[in-house]
């Protein structure tokens, strides 16, 4: 039979085997074309979660120096803190010292106003002391032969020479008192001067160091505020990374999506696509009908003589039994043909069929 003739078999075949392959490039070449999408975004993602690991490690970092920064802010303002508490005790001390070496001023003017006044006393003590002295000279007090010669008696002599000692006595007396007044409060006056100056002096240190402790105090306070501000720093870049990072994150995520959805497409179509194509290709066949017209010219009656394969699939009677056929399979209606050779296809695929090959 013509139907058997090798020259159109092999044309057949070869034309069969072209669109099968055709049909296995375009099913390949999808799959292909998805892949090389998930790729390019494959890439993204990593550069992307590449620069996410970066941040989170220089956050981590960051975080643990701006903890650092904070335990040294605090230190400083402790710091701070106990230098105004000292500054405030020795401004305190120094208000005492100032206070105190006020009220030895005070004293020492006293002093010295005291030791004016008892130098006015000594002077007119010793003025009256003096112009007795010369009055005694001139001959207007009485010496001791005047009292000899006017006296009424022995009795009376030595009452009026023990009333000139007393007299000449009493002004010496008072001269040398108030000379131990005068020395006295003039040393008074030089110990209140040296307890002024002694005071003076502590005062001048107390102020001293109140101004240093000051300029400590300032200095911590200074680097509390240096370091804190380097903290807000730090804790706004912080913040901005991990900003950073939620953005990523959700790039990633926005193209995680639509890879699955790209995938999801393109599977979708390459399944429409291979439906589309193999429907047209077997047509109302349950192979391929380039190979049914290969095979048989779409004769559910032929008969290979050669193998005794029959039918319009031209299936071998072993493997026709061995699918449930019964009788020979040219004798079989066309749906029982067509239902076995859609099992072998299943099973076999294309090899089942030389002109498939």
């Amino acid at each position: 039979m013509k139907l058997f003739n090798d020259k159109p078999r092999r044309s057949a075949r070869f034309a069969g085997g072209t669109r099968l392959r055709a049909i296995a490039g375009a099913v390949a070449a999808t799959g292909a074309l998805a892949a090389g999408v998930t790729v390019a975004h494959g890439q993204s993602i990593s550069d992307l979660q590449s620069k996410i690991a970066s941040a989170q490690q220089q956050a981590q970092s960051m975080s643990a120096d701006v903890q650092a920064k904070a335990d040294q802010v605090a230190a400083a303002q402790q710091q701070a803190a106990a230098a105004a508490q000292r500054e405030a005790e020795l401004s305190a001390l120094l208000a005492q010292g100032e206070q105190r070496s006020a009220e030895l001023a005070d004293k020492v003017a006293r002093t010295e106003a005291h030791l004016q006044r008892v130098r006015d006393r000594l002077k007119r003590a010793l003025a009256t002391l003096q112009g007795r002295l010369v009055s005694i000279y001139e001959g207007n007090a009485p010496d001791a032969a005047e009292i000899l010669l006017n006296s009424r008696g022995f009795e009376d002599l030595a009452n009026r020479a023990e009333m000139v000692g007393r007299i000449e006595q009493a002004d010496a007396d008072l001269a040398q008192r108030v000379r131990s007044l005068r020395n006295q409060v003039q040393d008074a006056l030089a110990a209140v001067k040296q307890a002024k100056a002694e005071q003076d002096a502590y005062n001048a240190r107390v102020a001293d160091a109140r101004d240093q402790i000051a300029q400590v105090r300032a200095n911590a306070e200074a680097q509390a505020a240096q370091l804190e501000s380097a903290r807000q720093q730090e804790a706004a870049a912080i913040s901005t990374l991990q900003s950073n990072v939620s953005g990523w994150e959700s790039q990633v995520q926005q193209i995680q999506a639509a890879q699955a959805a790209a995938a999801q497409q393109a599977q979708e179509a390459s399944a429409a696509s291979a439906q589309q194509t193999v429907s047209s290709w077997v047509g109302d066949w349950a192979i391929p009908q380039a190979v049914v017209m290969c095979e048989s010219g779409g004769n559910f009656n032929a008969v290979n003589p050669s193998s005794g394969a029959g039918g319009a699939y031209q299936i071998l009677p072993s493997t026709w039994r061995l699918y449930g056929g019964s009788g020979s399979p040219q004798d079989a209606s066309p749906s029982e043909q067509s239902q076995i050779a859609s099992q072998i296809w299943a099973d076999s695929g294309p090899s089942a069929w030389a002109c498939a090959q």
